[in-house]
């Protein structure tokens, strides 16, 4: 964190501000100040954005907060999400292009909003005949494909919750979502094309499936022409499936506070938490925060975000926003280095990009790649460009303005995260001014504090814990079948309910200057951020000890300049077994295929014992001050206070493996 601080602290020294173009603001969506005093009336401020989607039936209580922390959002409302993604823009606009879509070997395919509204309701009928309905979980496990946001609104449409699992997770992390959600089918691929190579899929659904005993129907997209198994009786052709079937259906009427979608996320247990998200509060939040931190045109926008749909901001920013807005979106299949570096950029140049959400990482990927790459194509249609999931350092933000952005087009730096639903801490590209590396201030609506060790809001200028003072529309209802977990991890640290006073700690750190800016500093738990991915600390370990040589890990993120954090090990070893640069490969396997391979360690050292305090805590202060090089400061309170020294020297001496 003191790295960060540092950068930040410079940067404050330099007091470079951009006031929002005059072009832009005079044409902007939100340029009022008045609406951050329009967000301090909470209810009255959501109630009118929520007027903009369609119900069925209008709620009698924007918010019910008697029940606290756990929130209920227009409540009597009846609405399906579909009616307002999909009906009523086929209805006034049925050719406009909902989603442009672009395989990672070059194949093409544009979808109209009437033609997504009927895909959706023909997969909708396909799965009410496997037998799926209301309240049933569908576990979708895909690439990048359109049949992706398909599968979620279909599932939507029937009023079945979804859970979407990354692509890039193993079998056992499939299993294990999918045994929690008790999940009644499976909607997969035969496999994803990666990098220019076949993400096996199904074969990877296979060995999940084997012990997850709710899973009746599994419906297979072809996508690479793989050979896969088909179980007779339980696996079903997506297109065989679809083809035969209607292409209107009505939407099922759902309660605003009905289950829309499980989220898995990593936590600080080895367990992953899924995360509930209900119907009408989510797609208000979504909506909402898409049309104001991305300034929607719809009738001129072509919007592209980069992210997987497997992430919540895939969810909310990628189908569920966007769609609520009528918008057209960009949808990528594979990596940007393929077949060349260059391939982001063509793709904003031939679709004629105007709004570019993207990664810290990727920035800092393209800026190790060189200018001459963006260089090659004609960037001119960006207008707006943003970043979300991780922290972003100020030079990697003045990059992103200066060569993507060509100096002109406002940054939108977003925080928030898998539980919050919604962006939370944003800039509005048409009334603030930005300072490069700062999300700037909480979005109208919003409630958002920096408090000590004892709750306390902190002086500007000073850093703390980032906490956020009041519910939220998309806000996570709870922890799926574990409400006593959902209070201690969000709420109990600085709430007090004796006072009737609730406070989400967010698990980041954070620093506001004097003028008011936030500035985000990462994790402050045993969660880490890896190239926007949060990845549980204990989950890695877990997984490394389970491998047999294995009799203890340690994990901790250390600083990376391009993936934001990177997982560093320690790990200790059974008898007189010797590490050496063979089983570091095999153990980073073993974490790929317990967790998958984002979980794989950047580097991996050897020690006789860790460090640990008198009462037998491992001290991962002192294992991250090692990977990062620093100063390690007191060891007094260490019963072993030699072995960090040793650990010290085999650390600097150690061979990194990254990817």
């Amino acid at each position: 964190m003191s790295q960060s601080e540092h950068t930040i602290e410079a940067l404050f020294d330099e007091g470079r501000t951009f006031p929002p173009p005059p072009d832009f603001a005079a044409n902007a969506a939100v340029s009022s100040p008045e609406i951050y005093a329009e967000g301090d009336d909470t209810e009255r401020f959501w109630g009118e954005e929520a007027e903009r989607l369609e119900w069925r039936r209008r709620w009698d209580q924007v918010l019910d907060w008697s029940g606290a922390p756990f929130a209920k959002w227009f409540v009597g409302g009846k609405l399906n999400v579909t009616e307002s993604c999909l009906d009523r823009h086929a209805a006034t606009q049925p050719d406009r292009i909902a989603y442009h879509w672009e395989g990672e070997p070059g194949d093409t395919r544009s979808v109209t909003y009437a033609e997504l509204l009927a895909e959706v309701c023909r997969l909708a009928n396909g799965l009410a005949e496997l037998g799926v309905g209301k309240g049933d979980r569908v576990a979708i496990y895909m690439g990048m494909v359109p049949e992706l946001p398909v599968a979620l609104l279909a599932c939507a449409r029937l009023g079945a919750p979804h859970s979407v699992v990354f692509g890039g997770f193993s079998a056992d992390a499939l299993a294990d979502r999918i045994n929690d959600a008790e999940a009644k089918a499976l909607i997969t691929c035969d496999g994803a094309w990666r990098a220019g190579a076949v993400v096996p899929l199904k074969d990877m659904a296979d060995e999940a499936l084997g012990r997850t005993p709710s899973i009746e129907s599994v419906v297979v997209v072809r996508r690479t022409g793989s050979e896969v198994h088909m179980e007779p009786g339980r696996d079903h052709d997506y297109h065989e499936l679809v083809s035969r079937q209607a292409g209107e259906r009505p939407a099922v009427e759902c309660d605003s506070e009905d289950l829309l979608y499980l989220l898995y996320t990593s936590g600080t247990t080895a367990k992953p938490k899924g995360i509930v998200h209900t119907c009408g509060g989510y797609l208000v939040g979504t909506a909402t925060t898409y049309r104001m931190v991305f300034d929607a045109r719809p009738e001129r926008d072509v919007y592209w975000c980069t992210a997987d749909i497997g992430w919540v901001t895939g969810h909310s920013y990628m189908v569920y926003g966007p769609l609520a807005n009528g918008m057209t979106s960009v949808l990528y299949e594979g990596v940007p280095q393929y077949p060349d570096k260059d391939r982001f950029w063509d793709i904003v140049e031939r679709y004629g990009v105007t709004i570019l959400y993207t990664a810290p990482t990727a920035i800092r990927t393209f800026m190790k790649w060189g200018p001459e790459y963006p260089a090659k194509h004609d960037l001119s249609s960006l207008r707006l460009i943003g970043t979300v999931g991780e922290p972003i350092n100020p030079e990697a933000w003045m990059w992103y303005r200066d060569t993507i952005g060509a100096g002109r087009t406002p940054v939108v730096d977003t925080w928030w995260q898998t539980e919050t639903g919604q962006i939370m801490i944003s800039p509005l590209p048409g009334l603030t001014t930005l300072k490069p590396g700062s999300a700037t201030f909480p979005l109208p609506g919003v409630g958002a504090d920096v408090v000590d060790e004892a709750g306390q809001s902190v002086p500007l200028g000073q850093g703390g814990y980032l906490t956020l003072t009041k519910p939220w529309p998309a806000m996570l209802r709870g922890i799926y079948g574990d409400p006593d977990r959902f209070v201690e991890t969000y709420w109990r640290r600085f709430s007090k309910p004796e006072e009737g006073r609730w406070v989400y700690f967010a698990g980041d750190g954070a620093k506001r200057d004097l003028d008011g800016y936030f500035w985000l500093l990462g994790r402050v738990d045993d969660v880490m951020n890896v190239s926007g991915h949060r990845i549980s600390t204990l989950e890695v370990e877990s997984a490394l000890v389970d491998h047999p040589a294995v009799a203890e890990a340690a994990v901790v993120g250390r600083l990376d300049e391009r993936t934001g954090q990177a997982i560093a090990a320690f790990v200790t070893l059974k008898g007189a077994r010797v590490g050496d640069d063979a089983l570091i490969a095999e153990l980073r396997d073993h974490v790929a295929t317990r967790i998958g391979k984002i979980a794989r360690p950047a580097s991996i050292v050897f020690t006789d014992e860790l460090p640990k305090t008198r009462s037998g805590k491992i001290m991962r202060r002192l294992l991250r001050d090692i990977s990062e090089q620093r100063h390690l400061g007191d060891v007094t309170t260490l019963a072993n206070a030699d072995v960090v020294r040793e650990i010290a020297a085999r650390a600097a001496a150690s061979t990194t493996t990254e990817d």
